[in-house]
C-alpha cells in the first residue's frame, strides 16, 4: 500500500507533505503534486500535514481514479524535497468540487 494525492490538491498544491517525507517520493506538476508509489514506505505522515487533505492511502475507494495519475506523472515531474512556493490563490481553491478538469500535464519548477 502507498499514499496517493488526490483532486483537491490541484491548484491548492500547499506542500506541507513534502517538508515530513522521509523519502522524497513527492513529485511536482504545474498545479498538483503526485507521490510515487514505489517509493512511497506506507508511513502516513504526509497525510495529516495536507491542509486541503488531499492524500489518503491507495485502498480508500476515492483513491481509485488517482492511483494511475500518481503512478505516471511521478516518472515525468521533478523530485521536490522541500516546500516551494505556495500557489496565491490556494485556500480560495481549497474544497471547491470538480477540480479534476483543471489539472495541468506540465510539470512544475522542483524544488530540490
Amino acid at each position: 500500500m502507498a499514499y496517493v494525492v488526490t483532486e483537491n490538491c490541484i491548484k491548492c498544491k500547499y506542500q506541507d507533505c513534502v517538508d515530513v517525507c522521509p523519502v522524497d517520493c513527492f513529485y511536482e506538476g504545474e498545479n498538483f503534486l503526485v507521490i510515487n508509489p514505489d517509493e512511497c514506505i506506507d508511513c502516513g505522515v504526509c497525510e495529516p500535514e495536507c491542509p486541503a487533505e488531499a492524500i489518503m492511502p491507495d485502498s480508500e475507494e476515492a483513491a481509485a481514479p488517482w492511483r494511475e495519475i500518481n503512478r505516471k506523472y511521478a516518472d515525468l515531474w521533478p523530485n521536490i524535497s522541500r516546500k516551494g512556493t505556495v500557489p496565491e490563490e490556494a485556500s480560495l481553491w481549497n474544497g471547491k468540487p470538480d477540480k479534476a478538469r483543471l489539472f495541468s500535464e506540465k510539470p512544475g519548477e522542483g524544488t530540490v
